[in-house]
């Protein structure tokens, strides 16, 4: 009960972060226009985005592609939210869970609302240049590498099924059994020279 409320608290600060960061952007900077912040490498910009992550699918046409992501987004949320409700009690799971839930809601709630999804952060290193994102986009990013590493220290788990477990407590008890006395051992043993 408890991961999930804390899932439930990061997902909506990311949300709230989200959807204020879009109205700052898209009130501040025209759309198509730019404002860099670190000359070559960020810059703030407005894109409406009508396709899935990072401008894929922008030129299929709207109504397909938009009503194929809403149930996309749908489904992520649905499969996040029952994963959650497992009881991943590992802190970094938890949190992973909480920026993957929020991120596709506040992408959900702009394909809802605008029929598009708004992004304004621009980054480019020399000659190449990232497709422009948002604070959603970040937060399933950070979501997505924070649980695949949770998971690959983890390491397969290996439970062990109750006819490997009679095994192993047969073969234990094998090499733990007490020494027998000189009683309980057949009477040739016991007899001695002759």
């Amino acid at each position: 009960m408890r991961d999930r409320m804390w899932v439930l608290l990061i997902a909506s600060a990311v949300v709230l972060a989200d959807q204020v960061t879009k109205v700052v952007a898209s009130s501040m900077i025209p759309l198509g226009g730019r404002i860099p912040l670190i000359d070559g490498y960020l810059a703030l910009n407005h894109v409406q985005n009508r396709g899935a992550a990072f401008g894929l699918f922008a030129e299929a046409p709207p109504g397909p592609v938009r009503i194929g992501l809403v149930i996309v987004s749908v489904l992520a949320v649905v499969l996040i939210w029952t994963y959650a409700r497992e009881g991943w009690h590992e802190p970094r799971t938890v949190a992973a869970f909480g920026l993957i839930l929020g991120g596709a809601i506040g992408n959900l709630a702009d394909r809802v609302r605008l029929h598009h999804v708004v992004d304004f952060i621009d980054v480019s290193w020399g000659q190449y240049h990232w497709p422009s994102f948002n604070v959603a986009d970040t937060a399933i990013t950070m979501g997505a590498l924070t649980l695949f590493v949770s998971m690959a220290k983890q390491g397969p788990v290996d439970e062990p099924t109750p006819f490997a477990a009679a095994a192993a407590g047969e073969t234990l008890g094998r090499f733990s059994a007490p020494e027998t006395s000189a009683q309980d051992r057949p009477a040739e043993d016991t007899a001695g020279p002759s």
